[in-house]
């Protein structure tokens, strides 16, 4: 009998412990971070990008959280220009992503899925004049797979996965519009984005 209490005892703990970075009532924050840097070969010019986009989440139930991403992308370009005169870009958006999410595994690996609607509003810049505006919108679901070294922090491995977007570009100068759509599936495993999420 009491053999048996302690295996019912540590099974009750295990599957506890399983759910304790994604049970209901709990936090986690992330983001993702980037920066591209390059040289034009023969110029003083230089390419660059970089975002920042944090994320917070919180599980309204097991195994299920809600949130959303704010960030801010920008990046600065030369293009050639009349009389070989190299004209510089530069494009800037405001972000912003709700997400939903589902884990399922153990207490150490745990596979989701993420559906997200991101959301840009930015323009771009041509030496200094406002030439367009642009708004983006779209739907995601991202498969991945989360690993805790410890409860309170997550590593993640995923994939673009199923996507569909809306670009529309506002020319500043004329008034028209130019509607782009796109829809497709990136499952390139060899490219996957990693993250890290720490939960509270």
């Amino acid at each position: 009998m009491k053999k048996l209490f302690l295996t019912l005892t540590a099974a009750v703990a295990l599957a506890f412990t399983a759910n304790a970075q994604t049970e209901k009532g709990k936090l986690f924050l992330g983001g993702s971070v980037g920066y591209n840097y390059n040289k034009v070969n023969g110029t003083d010019h230089s390419n660059q990008s970089f975002n920042i986009v944090p994320n917070v989440g919180y599980f309204i139930s097991d195994n299920f959280a809600i949130g959303t991403g704010v960030g801010y992308r920008y990046g600065q370009y030369y293009t050639d220009g009349a009389n070989d005169v190299d004209l510089k870009v530069k494009q800037g958006a405001f972000v912003v992503a709700p997400f939903a999410r589902a884990y399922k595994g153990n207490e150490m690996f745990k596979f989701f899925g993420q559906l997200s609607v991101p959301m840009a509003f930015g323009s771009t810049k041509v030496d200094g004049t406002k030439v367009s505006s642009t708004t983006s919108f779209g739907a995601q679901l991202s498969p991945g797979l989360a690993f805790f070294p410890h409860k309170n922090v997550g590593i993640e491995l995923s994939v673009r996965g199923l996507y569909y977007g809306n670009d529309r570009i506002k020319d500043e100068a004329t008034g028209s519009k130019q509607i782009t759509n796109s829809f497709g599936l990136a499952s390139d495993f060899f490219a996957p984005q990693l993250g890290v999420q720490f939960y509270f």
